[in-house]
């Protein structure tokens, strides 16, 4: 309670008023037109209480804040309003009613005023329950009352979320973002699906895309010159929404979205759905397949047909950019492989200091150069630092990411608690409260791997022993490769190659991991 005095001739603080506003409810009209109704009869019995408190200097506020004909099953009531507007402007001091249930039937409700009262530092008084925030009784009472509320929230959640998963397990659609290719039938807080004839083709063309180029980079660039953009729709409030350019992100999502062969997902599980498929069931299990092929980043597998030890792997150091894969034929049909920059394919051989290199002979070179690391103690010990830089740099990357994880949770937990409190009968908030749910857990999942994969770095640091001993294994694993074998094995073990024309140099990175792989590669 705010209590602000200041020091009298006498030593002792005088006592400063505590100004008390009385409120007042019945829920029905009747007999609010007799002389003494029933809301007198409440105001009547805090002035008595208020009046026993006046050696604490405690006061009754003049304005009258009655609610005839209003249930407490809600705070939309006008005089309440004007209650917590008077509170927030630092006109009241205490709150006096008759019982709790005057002000509020509802728990949440009731939270949620004490919230407002509480951060505005106001005493809450019952006059016939002995309820009263100013003294230690009174705050053990509230923080019961506050932790029933907390528990008719969480009762709401978990019927919410067991009348989600039911709906889902029968097929149901049950709310969320609108999915593109489909429309609600019957706009906000529709529970069916229909096709959208024009966004259905270009689901069909997305699948077909990243079919024919096995990269997620590439069917984005693609898109975004047909000028093709996530699903967009006007919320209930008339925001518009979505809309935006595809990126990999929302493109792996829409690919993985198990709505497109007519099931519905609940957690790890799969239902048959109500609305009808867009891709047929082999063209999606086969870009799914593909998706774990490649990657999540979906362009990690590099069609190799001629090949090419390095392709995905060599750099130009100058220009920053890959260098890709080319071929001459000579007489006799021979075939002559390059590694070109691709700023100077683009731009002119001018640009570029580095412009091409004979494929065979850098390759040659890489390979040398890892089997001299075999017998040169100095570049053993530097591919070990470099090894040990590398896996301190993908533990501080981890940490990085799971601090953003712990954010999003942290928020979602939040919007959760919002939510819950405005849920009620509200069938499109229970729908978030539903959504949010699943999005915590995604994340909380999410952070466990992030801890797992930190533990695992933390966990796989390599000794000199093993970089040794994998050294020395080298050439008789190498030799014993086919060729697409060594072309994956270099991917184990080195993250990129670096060429700089102009000044003829090589430089090879290391995967943190890279050596102990390629060392149990037989």
């Amino acid at each position: 309670m705010k209590r602000n005095g200041k020091s009298s001739g006498n030593g002792r603080a005088p006592i400063e008023p505590v100004r008390c506003a009385i409120y007042t409810r019945k829920s029905t009209d009747e007999g609010l037109d007799r002389e003494f109704n029933s809301l007198d009869a409440q105001r009547e019995a805090a002035e008595s209480y208020i009046a026993s408190q006046k050696s604490e200097g405690w006061v009754c506020l003049p304005d009258r804040y009655d609610d005839g004909g209003f249930t407490g099953g809600n705070m939309d009531r006008p005089a309440l309003k004007r209650l917590l507007a008077d509170i927030e402007a630092g006109k009241v001091d205490c709150v006096a009613v008759y019982k709790v249930d005057r002000i509020s039937r509802s728990l949440m409700d009731f939270a949620r005023m004490m919230e407002i009262i509480e951060r505005q530092r106001v005493a809450f008084v019952s006059v016939t329950q002995h309820f009263n925030t100013a003294n230690s009784m009174g705050r053990l009472i509230l923080n019961v009352l506050l932790s029933f509320a907390q528990f008719e929230r969480e009762i709401i959640s978990e019927r919410t979320r067991d009348k989600i998963a039911a709906a889902r397990r029968k097929g149901k659609w049950s709310g969320g973002k609108p999915m593109l290719g489909y429309d609600l039938d019957g706009g906000p807080g529709a529970s069916k699906l229909v096709v959208n004839e024009v966004e259905s083709k270009q689901v069909q063309a997305i699948y077909e895309l990243y079919l024919e180029k096995q990269s997620l980079v590439q069917v984005t660039r693609e898109l975004a010159k047909r000028g093709w953009t996530t699903k967009q729709w006007t919320t209930r409030k008339g925001r518009q929404m979505g809309g935006k350019p595809y990126d990999k992100s929302n493109l792996y999502k829409l690919i993985t979205n198990a709505l497109y062969v007519g099931k519905v997902r609940y957690k790890d599980e799969l239902h048959d759905g109500e609305h009808q498929a867009l891709v047929d069931d082999d063209v999606w299990q086969k870009a799914q397949k593909m998706l774990r092929m490649n990657g999540r980043n979906g362009g990690s597998h590099i069609r190799n047909k001629f090949g090419a030890l390095l392709k995905g792997l060599l750099f130009c150091r100058p220009c920053g950019l890959a260098m890709g894969h080319t071929f001459t034929n000579g007489q006799g049909n021979r075939r002559y492989r390059y590694y070109t920059c691709y700023t100077a394919s683009k731009r002119g051989w001018d640009v570029c200091p580095s412009k091409s290199v004979p494929a065979e002979e850098i390759e040659q070179f890489v390979v040398e150069q890892i089997r001299t690391l075999g017998k040169d103690p100095s570049l053993r010990s530097m591919v070990l630092d470099q090894i040990r830089n590398a896996g301190a740099e993908q533990i501080t990357a981890l940490e990085g990411e799971t601090g953003i994880v712990r954010r999003e949770i942290r928020q979602l937990q939040t919007e959760i608690k919002s939510a819950a409190k405005s849920a009620g009968d509200d069938s499109n908030t229970a729908v978030r409260l539903a959504d949010l749910h699943e999005q915590l857990a995604s994340a909380e999942a999410r952070l466990e791997d992030l801890r797992s994969q930190i533990s695992d770095a933390e966990n796989d640091s390599i000794s000199k022993s093993e970089v040794d001993a994998a050294l020395d294994e080298f050439d008789s694993i190498w030799d014993s490769l086919s060729p697409r074998e060594q072309t994956r094995a270099l991917r184990l073990l080195i993250k990129r190659v670096d060429y700089d024309g102009g000044a003829a140099k090589v430089a090879i990175t290391f995967h943190a991991n890279g050596i102990e792989t390629v060392g149990s590669a037989s």
